[in-house]
């Protein structure tokens, strides 16, 4: 039998279950990691993972596995719920320092990730990366289910979840649970009414660093994301996407209740909510609820008058970018959405989807009360009606 003071400093569990996460100190914490681990001191401190691939600590709560001491105290910050690393420019916080960097660089502007192939700069090394996979062609990480590869392993482990429906991010405020991190970052802000970044082209604030990147291309006309089958460029990612999988075909996202299908995430969580009638966004002035956030947003107008959106042709204005875009087709005669089974083309993307419909024989739309489907949502709205107008009557 091995002696004691060489064993591997293998299992060290770190449980909180009999004691408030918040009274254990971030000493204490650190000193248990340090206490049950049944190796050396010298080899608790020698920070070799890097080297051997090695992760020596478990934390018997979660099961994660810091690789080197240094990452202790910050893995117990996060069950502690300690967030002493503070930005000086606004209200963020967070249990990282490296987080802390990164999120300076949202008020500085900086982007010290060069791309060695091109001119493009990234203030997180992980979007460098990314952007690199565009240059290689390079998706090493495939979902086992479906087959969808993709060059980042958190995009993956993202995408997986699409098939298992797990929402690890648990909000402290509410039952909200989200599947991605930033949605819960973006959610929190409806406690919290922060909104921490700002234009400073038109004042818009807006809480999530992505939502302010993407605004700030209405103002650039910036169009990053490119099409290699042609000459299709977007401002928007999920824009892109959804453009190379009519190219494809593909269309991954499905829907567990009826036989819709998507190439686009965010269809799928829309069309999930007329089965669940889920209408998660609330408007803050009155007691109006949208299953679709750029519908709350239309709403919203209805308050404020505002209508930011204006056509430089006609001096038509509106309160949403999406009707803007479509207006502008009304002058320009562009037909983006093309039919892949036939010469058909529209100007809006809703009509092509219901033109599929003609192809498919699809009606993805049901009633919940009496089974009745539709290929066509604003079909199923007025049938809903009818049941509404049935209830009035029995009263």
């Amino acid at each position: 039998m091995a002696e004691e003071g060489n064993r591997c400093p293998t299992a060290v569990p770190l449980n909180f279950s009999n004691r408030s996460p918040i009274g254990v100190s971030l000493d204490m914490a650190a000193g248990m990691f340090e206490e049950k681990s049944t190796g050396t001191k010298s080899s608790l401190d020698d920070d070799s993972e890097g080297h051997t691939g090695e992760k020596p600590y478990m934390h018997g709560e979660c099961g994660d596995r810091p690789a080197q001491k240094s990452h202790i105290s910050q893995h117990v910050r996060t069950h502690a719920g300690e967030k002493p690393y503070k930005c000086g420019e606004c209200k963020y916080k967070t249990a990282r320092r490296a987080n802390l960097s990164k999120h300076m660089r949202t008020h500085t502007g900086e982007k010290p990730y060069k791309c060695d192939l091109c001119d493009y700069s990234a203030a997180d090394k992980t979007a460098l990366n990314l952007h690199v996979a565009k240059h290689t062609g390079k998706k090493p990480y495939m979902c086992g289910e479906c087959g969808y590869r993709t060059a980042n392993k958190s995009h993956l482990s993202q995408h997986v979840r699409t098939h298992t429906g797990e929402k690890p991010y648990k909000c402290d405020h509410c039952d909200y649970s989200a599947a991605q991190k930033n949605h819960l970052d973006e959610h929190v802000t409806v406690h919290t009414g922060e909104k921490p970044f700002m234009c400073g082209e038109c004042g818009h604030r807006t809480t999530n660093r992505g939502n302010l990147s993407r605004h700030m291309r209405t103002h650039t006309g910036e169009k990053p994301y490119k099409c290699d089958k042609c000459d299709y460029f977007a401002a928007q990612k999920v824009s892109l996407d959804e453009h190379i999988a009519r190219h494809t075909g593909e269309k991954p996202y499905m829907c567990g209740k009826c036989e819709y299908r998507t190439a686009c995430k965010s269809d799928l969580t829309k069309h999930l909510r007329t089965h669940t009638g889920e209408k998660p966004y609330k408007c803050d002035q009155c007691d109006s609820s949208f299953a679709v956030k750029s519908h709350l947003n239309r709403h919203l107008t209805k308050h404020s008058g505002e209508k930011p959106y204006m056509c430089g042709e006609c001096g038509y204005r509106t309160a949403c970018k999406s009707d803007l875009t479509k207006h502008l087709r009304t002058h320009t005669g562009e037909k983006p959405y093309k039919c892949d089974q036939c010469d058909s083309s529209f100007a809006v993307k809703s009509h092509l989807n219901r033109h599929l419909a003609k192809h498919s024989g699809e009606k993805p739309y049901m009633c919940g009360m009496c089974g009745y489907r539709t290929a066509r949502k604003s079909y199923l709205s007025q049938h809903a009606r009818t049941h509404t107008h049935e209830k009035s009557q029995q009263v």
